[in-house]
């Protein structure tokens, strides 16, 4: 007799693509992103809001003219991380409170949705905002 043996998920599955900084191409980020998580079973309601802030922040805050921005999503070892790289690295994000400003309250949102996020900076000139989303209960 043979024991049965389970073997863990260890499937890497990465999508990425570049898109204008324009908010047509961050649209495009979040329903591109969408049917991806969708492709592969995965929840997609809360990263899709994430995708469309950092997305827009890209477009909006991270934008040189004739640059792009990239998008990456990243599903392995029961965490999906979002990465948008935009080519402003001298413009990091900042998180404020509602009624602080007209800008950085869209963060707000990425906070609450997301389990964890960040920014990391380089190559230069670039920086990378990024999200994370716990997938085990």
């Amino acid at each position: 007799m043979n024991p049965e043996i389970t073997q863990a998920d260890t499937s890497v599955r990465q999508f990425s693509v570049q898109l204008s900084a324009t908010r047509r191409g961050a649209r495009l980020a979040r329903l591109l992103a969408t049917e991806q998580l969708r492709s592969w079973g995965l929840p997609f309601e809360s990263a899709a809001h994430v995708v469309a802030e950092l997305a827009a922040n890209a477009a909006l805050h991270g934008h040189v003219p004739g640059r792009d921005f990239r998008l990456t999503l990243t599903a392995a070892e029961g965490i999906l991380r979002i990465e948008v790289t935009d080519t402003r690295g001298d413009r990091l994000p900042v998180s404020r409170q509602p009624g602080d400003s007209e800008s950085g309250r869209g963060l707000i949102l990425v906070d609450a949705f997301a389990d964890r996020w960040g920014v990391t900076p380089g190559p230069s000139p670039c920086k990378t905002v990024w999200a994370e989303f716990d997938l085990t209960p």
